[in-house]
């Protein structure tokens, strides 16, 4: 891309990791030594000399600026309030609950020195029993036990710590686990110091997950609970890093701007207030850099005007640098016309400005108001694909179309892995639920990538842009993904901070998104943002009896809240200028009509292009959910949920419903079959024999797919298909990592659509006139779109004959058939007597499909 820079200017690199090392390993010198007086001692969780038998557990760091890359974690950084702004955790985290398995050996050790044993050198001028107290962070009932010993051995009364009270806080406690009393025994808990000088303490891990702040040791039996972190450490010799709050030097205002060519994105780059992610966190005088400012940039040719939000940046370049804090502030925006733009920003501050647009705010003096102009060339080159009919592509009556062409766009493409964006080389990015939820390399589709894909952080994200290459190159032109999954099925998918943090964004994350998401477009795959799953969009599913409300994943509780629209602006501002974008308000939608209208209205007055707005649930549910939306906005599409043999009976429903109401929407097909079916492998992938047999018996096969849901959903007027996998199939809905599971079917998706491309039907100014070749509409037989006076298209699922009435006809058609498995040229058939009814015989055997198109001549 050309960039073309207006200003230059240095972006502040502050908020990096105060060392980087493994966070498991000492951070302090080897000098180091605490030392005891007047029988008291007191030393940081962190400041540990050496750690030991960590190969399956093990204590990990979190500070302001490092936190733990470690698998399953349950709950958020809890550095704020902690003792030097530090701690350490045993993770990975698996059991956090009395519903989850508890492992001995794994992820809970009755017996001391096992796992994860911490080591600390302390002097003590003074022997004697010394009562042993632990500051720590309790959040569930399985995370909350832990072992302390002397000089490498476990005397019975430092066995079984145990925390029951200070739920969700930092709390001391010095209390012994028994047989009768499971919360602890008072002043049980004590090690015998035997001499003077040197000894060792040790902590061993209990049960995973235990956080862990300060410990002190005091002979004083009376001991009171400290209200705070308690006394400071008294060092004897050597030192530990301290873990300051970040800060750095605000921006002074000037802006760079990106720019190359029609429908490529501008990105603009101001200088602005220096922040951090969860600044107002660390210090409640500060702003919530994504609440608490609001930047919108407005771009402007003739009478053309977009006005799009920006977001903090960190240091503009977090894909790469991983930094949580920095001064810059941006904002893209898709040019639909060559020329000369003007661009205008506003910068303004306030609690909770961002997503309130009546909010005045106090100016950003430095930022607001800043403009000026950058000149876009002429369009690229058209792309693979679809591409070449360029633009931006939006919904048009029964269809997507691209807005500079007008052409029509048919979606092929996986609706698997729902938990695509759970992917190890994403920042932040760890699993809450281990089964089923792992977390995904995609090393089947490393091969796949080339040297000129943008990865990251030397060479980090080919197995996920590699199956992005791989689709592209089996003519795929959609992939969908669910950006939050907190409490559903897969837990291991969220744009935050942490997943119940809904306040803060991980900036490094959603860079790293935006590589994938940028690698798509070039690729001209459709973008299916699903923004939330069906067990966190609202509190009428519950919630987990550990966590409460405070936790579950559900956004304002179903509401259009502060927390849901801060999220939606998030999204738009940071991937809403993307040319190949729909928006799904949720997979398998609960939420009452009148909360997804306020969602979609929200949504809608953000995004300033106009992109589809779709809904989906459940396939009982359709009639309840999708009625009250006939004829309104700004809905504009569905994603259907149906058995693969219901798919052009449904799709044809709400095709006609809609256009009846004045309020045509774009109707794909997005799941097929029930939670434990979909489409099935190829035969002979993973030792799968090909066919599927549903819970009545009944089997069906890819071929069966093929006819009742592709062109199932094409033949009725329909917009396309993405295929789900099902969680009873090999590379099922979550776990999916090899797209060449299915690489038939898409060889079948990849026909149908040139198909139709390369003939250019207007498949979008058809309608379903299935009366014509004698079909009820129940779902099967003969199916059949037509524009009288120009063009009929007939799908013969199971070949055969057909009769199509053209006596009314004023025109002569040519007539040819086309093989929809196997692809290849058109072959011409001769049209019989016009003026009468017509029958075709496609020539093949029964169960072979056939497309039977009559063109006007």
């Amino acid at each position: 891309m050309q960039k073309i820079f207006l200003t230059v200017f240095a972006l502040a690199i502050v908020g990096s990791c105060a060392f980087a090392q493994d966070s498991t390993k000492s951070i302090v010198d080897a000098n180091f030594l605490a030392e005891e007086r007047d029988g008291f001692v007191a030393v940081e969780a962190e400041h540990f000399a050496s750690q030991e038998k960590a190969g399956v557990r093990a204590f990990y760091l979190t500070t302001p600026t490092q936190h733990p890359k470690a698998d399953s974690d349950g709950d958020p950084p809890h550095w704020l309030g902690a003792s030097g702004n530090a701690y350490v955790e045993i993770l990975p985290d698996t059991r956090r609950n009395h519903s989850e398995k508890l492992t001995g050996g794994v992820n809970f050790s009755n017996v001391p020195g096992k796992l994860a044993v911490l080591n600390y050198k302390i002097h003590f001028n003074t022997p004697g029993r010394y009562y042993v107290w632990v500051r720590a962070y309790s959040t569930g009932s399985e995370d909350n036990g832990l072992h302390v010993g002397i000089d490498g051995t476990w005397p019975e009364h430092g066995q079984r710590m145990q925390w029951c009270d200070g739920k969700h806080s930092w709390w001391w406690e010095s209390k012994q686990r028994t047989e009768k009393v499971h919360c602890g025994v008072a002043d049980e808990i004590w090690i015998d110091v035997p001499t003077a000088g040197e000894h060792t303490i040790s902590f061993s891990m209990r049960e995973d997950g235990f956080e862990f702040d300060k410990f002190l040791m005091t002979t004083d039996k009376d001991f009171q609970r400290p209200a705070d972190a308690g006394a400071a450490t008294v060092l004897k010799s050597g030192s530990a890093p301290a873990f300051e709050l970040p800060s750095g030097p605000a921006g002074d205002g000037t802006v760079s701007v990106e720019a190359d060519k029609v429908w490529d994105p501008v990105t603009i780059t101001q200088s602005g207030p220096y922040a951090y992610e969860t600044h107002d966190l660390l210090d409640s005088a500060k702003p919530n850099p994504f609440m608490d400012y609001r930047m919108e940039v407005t771009f402007s040719q003739g009478d053309q005007s977009f006005t799009v939000p920006g977001y903090f940046a960190a240091d503009g370049n977090a894909a790469e640098s991983s930094a949580k804090s920095g001064n810059a502030w941006r904002a893209h925006f898709s040019p639909s016309k060559a020329g000369d733009w003007k661009y205008e920003v506003s910068f303004v501050s306030g609690k909770g400005v961002a997503i309130d647009p009546n909010a005045i705010g106090t100016s950003v003096a430095s930022c607001d108001g800043k403009s000026g102009t950058f000149k876009v060339d002429g369009p690229s080159k058209p792309g693979n694909g679809d591409q070449s009919r360029t633009g931006m592509l939006l919904p048009k009556a029964t269809h997507l179309v691209f807005a500079e062409s007008g052409k029509p766009f048919f979606k092929v493409g996986p609706d698997a892995p729902e938990t695509l964006l759970a992917f190890r080389d994403f920042d932040g990015t760890r699993t809450l639920k281990p089964k089923p939820g792992p977390l995904k390399s995609f090393k089947n589709h490393v091969q796949d990538a080339n040297e000129t894909d943008p990865t990251w952080k030397n060479g980090k994200g080919k197995g996920l842009l590699g199956a992005v290459n791989y689709l592209a190159s089996k003519g795929l032109n959609s992939m969908s993904f669910l950006t939050y999954n907190v409490d559903g099925d897969g837990a291991n998918v969220w744009p935050h901070v942490s997943p119940t943090d809904k306040m803060h964004f991980d900036c490094s994350k959603l860079d790293q998104w935006s590589r994938v998401f940028h690698h798509a477009q070039f690729h001209n795959i459709l973008l299916h943002f699903k923004l939330q799953e069906t067990e966190n969009d609202d509190w009428r599913h519950g919630t987990n009896s550990d966590s409460g409300k405070e936790i579950a994943g559900a956004l304002d509780g179903g509401k259009c809240g502060p927390q849901r629209k801060l999220y939606l602006r998030e999204l738009v501002a940071r991937f809403g200028h993307l040319n190949m974008l729909e928006w799904n308000l949720g997979e398998e939608n609960t939420q009452t009509f009148e909360e997804q209208m306020a969602m979609a209205v929200y949504l809608d007055s953000i995004d300033a292009y106009g992109h589809n707005i779709a809904l989906h649930t459940y396939p009982q549910q359709q009639d309840k959910v999708y009625d009250p939306w006939l004829g309104k906005a700004p809905l504009t599409g569905l994603s259907l949920q149906n058995m693969w043999d219901a798919v052009h009976k449904r799709t044809l429903l709400w095709v006609n419903k809609s256009r009846n109401s004045d309020h045509p929407w774009v109707v794909a097909n997005d799941e097929q079959g029930q939670a434990d079916q979909g489409v099935p492998p190829d035969p002979g992938y993973a030792g799968f024999d090909g066919t599927v047999t549903m819970k009545n018996g009944r089997k069906y096969d890819l071929h069966d797919i093929r006819k009742r849901t592709l062109w199932g959903n094409l033949m009725a007027g329909g917009a396309g298909v993405m295929y789900y996998f099902g969680y009873a199939l090999p590379e099922n809905d979550l776990k999916c990592e090899d797209f060449r599971s299915r690489d038939k079917s898409w060889d079948y998706c990849q026909i149908a659509k040139e198909f139709l491309l390369e003939n250019e039907i207007p498949i979008h100014e058809l309608k379903n006139m299935n009366g014509l070749v004698g079909n009820k509409n129940d779902g099967y037989g003969n199916w059949c779109l037509a524009k009288p006076g120009s063009l009929y298209l007939v799908y013969l699922p199971e070949g055969g004959k057909v009769s199509l009435e053209l006596s009314k006809e004023s025109v002569d058609f040519e007539a040819f058939w086309f093989d929809p498995e196997n692809g290849g040229e058109l072959s011409p058939t001769k049209v019989a007597n016009q003026r009468a009814a017509t029958e075709f015989d496609s020539g093949v055997d029964a169960g072979k499909d056939r497309v039977l198109l009559l063109r006007a001549k």
